[in-house]
């Protein structure tokens, strides 16, 4: 029994998320004492293998091939087939990106199993492991198992887990032989799907001030700013700050919005919906005010204030300023 991740580089760079899933299949692999494998596909396979060794995994896969240089769902399920029927994990986790989005259900009809997909936690017992996803727009999480012979296939959701970080392992490198014909691959790629340039990367703030309906107006967003500005942070907000026009788009968190994982992540004003969850649900450190003492975001916060936040930011702000002088 092994937990195999997959993950995922394109354009010569890691995929965030592909770190969160190895996070996953460590807590696996910890809990029920079997192997993990890292497993990267790609022209330059090897040398983007030689970059995960660092890692807590027990051996890193290469699947290197010159068709695998552009990813297509042919190729990389072509390649994953035959690897997977070689290793016979127990469990094989993806980041749920759209590329795995595009070929992983394929590749999980190949052993006749289905993707357990956009996992948001997992745990282990009685040596099963146990899938958590959303149904009905986060409205409601479902357990889900996986049976049969063969093993699950599962995507794991942005944020979901702490990315796992290098350190404490020195992994072997295994090059798997990879045979694929130009024949197999029926799609011809095309130019890299591109992102409109932001100019607010709210992923890479280390302090991160969001504000959410609590704010009641746009005219009281200065209150909410002089915070961000004391603690030196990035301002973000959730959907309705966004969809009202009062801060632009490029600052929304949440799933139709950026994915962010600060050191610490203010939440004011925030209930604490499942879309805005699940872009910073990431964060080390969360911290939370609301006047409703039963909103959800007190569920994941790691500290708490039940108050106006009229009252409870300005104060905190002077507390900020005198710390500072």
């Amino acid at each position: 029994m092994s937990v195999a991740v997959i993950l995922e580089r394109r354009g010569g760079a890691w995929n965030r998320m592909s770190f969160e899933t190895l996070a996953a299949g460590q807590k696996i692999g910890q809990e029920l004492g079997v192997p993990v494998y890292a497993v990267v596909a790609g022209g330059d396979a090897l040398a983007a293998a030689s970059e995960l060794t660092a890692y807590a995994v027990d051996k890193v896969y290469c699947l290197q091939h010159e068709l695998l240089a552009q990813y297509t769902a042919d190729g990389f399920t072509t390649a994953f087939e035959q690897f997977l029927k070689s290793v016979s994990p127990k469990i094989v986790l993806f980041p749920h990106t759209y590329q795995a989005r595009d070929f992983a259900p394929k590749l999980a009809a190949r052993f006749g199993k289905p993707l357990i997909s956009d996992v948001i936690s997992l745990r282990v017992e009685n040596g099963r492991v146990i899938f958590a996803r959303q149904l009905f727009q986060g409205k409601l999480h479902a357990d889900v198992t996986a049976g049969g012979e063969g093993p699950a296939f599962a995507s794991v959701q942005a944020g979901a887990f702490h990315a796992a970080e290098a350190g404490g392992g020195l992994a072997a490198i295994a090059n798997f032989p990879v045979s694929i014909d130009a024949a197999q691959i029926r799609t011809k790629p095309g130019d890299l799907f591109r992102e409109s340039q932001r100019s607010v990367d709210l992923s890479n703030a280390e302090l991160i001030v969001s504000v959410g309906r609590g704010i009641k107006e746009k005219d009281n967003l200065p209150v909410i700013e002089e915070l961000a500005q004391a603690l030196g942070a990035e301002l973000a907000a959730s959907r309705p700050i966004c969809d009202n026009g009062w801060l632009p788009m490029e600052r929304q968190v949440g799933s139709s919005g950026q994915t962010v994982s600060p050191k610490v992540y203010f939440a004011i004003g925030i209930s604490g919906a499942i879309q805005h969850l699940v872009g910073m649900k990431g964060a080390k450190t969360i911290v939370a005010i609301n006047k409703d003492e039963n909103a959800p975001i007190f569920d994941i916060a790691d500290y708490g204030v039940v108050g106006d936040l009229f009252e409870v930011v300005p104060a905190l702000v002077e507390e900020i300023k005198k710390a500072k002088s």
